[in-house]
C-alpha cells in the first residue's frame, strides 16, 4: 500500500450521489493517482460514513476521508468511534476532518454552535486521545469526558485535519491538528495568507496543507461554457459569503457579494452566475484544458500546498480527465 501522505492530489464528493455510484467514482479516482477521497459532510444529503465504507471496499490504496464532520452534529466520542471502526476494516486509509458545519445546515437542523475555535480544539483532543487508546480526560466550554473509557480496540493511527478559513480556527489547525483544508475558492493569494497564519500557529509542528479546489475540464474544442457551468453555480454559492471578502481582495477580484447574495437567495442562479466571470474562475478554480489545469494546479502548490482536493467532479471521466491534465 502507498502510504505517503498527504498526497499532491485528492478529489470530493458531496453526498448527493447515490451509493450505487461511489465505487465506479472511487475507483476512477485512484487509477488517475488521487491520494485521498475525500466525502463531504452535509446535513440530509447521503451519510458520508457509509460512503467512506463503500469507497474503501471499492478500492486498494486510496485513503478516504470524511470531510468535515461536526462535533455540533455528532459528540467528538461518535466520531473518534466511526472513524476508528472504518480503519479497523481498512488499516492506514482513513482520515478524519473536523470543522464547525455549514450554518445553513446547523439552521436547518436547529443546531447551535457556541464557541466554535474552543468546541474544534477539544474535539481534536478528545479524538486524538481517544486513537492512541487512552481514556480521555478533559473539562473544556463545550465537550468535557471524565477519563472513565477509551475505544474498544485500542490504538488506531488516524490523521486529524481541521476545516478552518478564519484566522482563530486557522490557528487552532496549527497547534492542534494534522492538517489543515482550507476552503474551496479560495485564490492562491489567499491560500499563502492562511498557511502564514496555520504556519506561525504550528512554531515548526508539522501540519498538512490541503485545500478543497474547484474543477472543470475541458477537453479541446468541447462546449467550454456548458463544462464551466457547475464551477460557476459553486463559486457562486460560495464567494457570496461575507468570509470572503478578505479571499476576493487578496486575490484582486472585483465581485459585487451583495448582489450575488441577493441573486441566490431570490433562486437566480443564471443572474448570479453571469457574475463569475472568466477572471473570477481564473482566480478561484482550475478549470480549462489539460495545459490550463496543470498551471494552475501548479500555482497552487507553489503557494504552499501539499495537496489539492478537486471538487466539483460528478463522473468517472471526469475525474479521469481532471486527474490526469492536473497531474500532467
Amino acid at each position: 500500500m502507498n502510504t505517503a501522505w498527504p498526497s499532491r492530489f485528492g478529489v470530493t464528493l458531496e453526498g448527493r450521489e447515490t451509493l450505487a455510484e461511489i465505487p465506479a467514482l472511487a475507483q476512477a479516482a485512484e487509477a488517475a493517482g488521487a491520494g485521498t477521497f475525500w466525502v463531504a459532510s452535509h446535513l440530509y444529503l447521503r451519510d458520508p460514513i457509509t460512503i467512506a465504507h463503500v469507497a474503501l471496499q471499492a478500492t486498494r490504496h486510496m485513503r478516504v476521508a470524511l470531510m468535515a464532520m461536526s462535533p455540533y452534529a455528532m459528540h467528538p466520542v461518535h466520531l473518534a468511534m466511526a472513524a476508528a471502526a472504518l480503519a479497523e476494516l481498512h488499516p492506514g486509509r482513513v482520515v478524519l476532518c473536523l470543522g464547525a458545519g455549514a450554518p445553513a445546515d446547523r439552521e436547518a437542523a436547529a443546531l447551535a454552535a457556541p464557541h466554535p475555535a474552543a468546541a474544534l480544539r477539544e474535539a481534536i483532543l478528545l479524538c486524538r486521545g481517544l486513537f492512541a487508546g487512552e481514556a480521555v480526560k478533559l473539562e473544556g466550554q463545550v465537550f468535557s469526558a471524565p477519563g472513565l473509557r477509551g475505544l474498544v480496540g485500542g490504538a488506531v493511527a488516524i490523521p486529524i485535519i481541521l476545516a478552518a478559513t478564519r484566522p482563530a480556527m486557522l490557528r487552532v489547525a496549527g497547534r492542534h491538528a494534522d492538517g489543515v483544508l482550507l476552503s474551496g475558492g479560495s485564490s492562491g493569494a489567499y491560500i499563502r495568507q492562511c498557511l502564514d497564519v496555520v504556519g506561525e500557529a504550528a512554531q515548526g509542528r508539522s501540519v498538512a496543507r490541503i485545500s478543497l479546489v474547484y474543477a472543470a475540464p475541458v477537453p479541446p474544442g468541447a462546449d467550454r461554457a456548458a463544462l464551466l457551468g457547475p464551477v460557476r453555480r459553486r463559486l457562486a454559492f460560495v464567494l457570496r459569503g461575507a468570509h470572503h471578502a478578505p479571499n476576493l481582495a487578496a486575490a484582486g477580484t472585483l465581485l459585487d457579494q451583495a448582489r450575488l447574495w441577493a441573486l441566490t437567495q431570490a433562486g437566480e442562479w443564471d443572474a448570479a452566475m453571469a457574475l463569475i466571470t472568466p477572471d473570477v474562475i481564473a482566480r478561484h478554480a482550475v478549470a480549462g484544458e489539460p495545459s490550463e489545469l496543470a498551471a494552475a494546479c501548479a500555482t497552487l502548490h507553489e503557494a504552499g500546498l501539499d495537496e489539492i482536493a478537486l471538487a466539483t467532479l460528478q463522473t468517472p471521466a471526469a475525474m479521469t480527465a481532471a486527474l490526469t491534465g492536473a497531474r500532467a
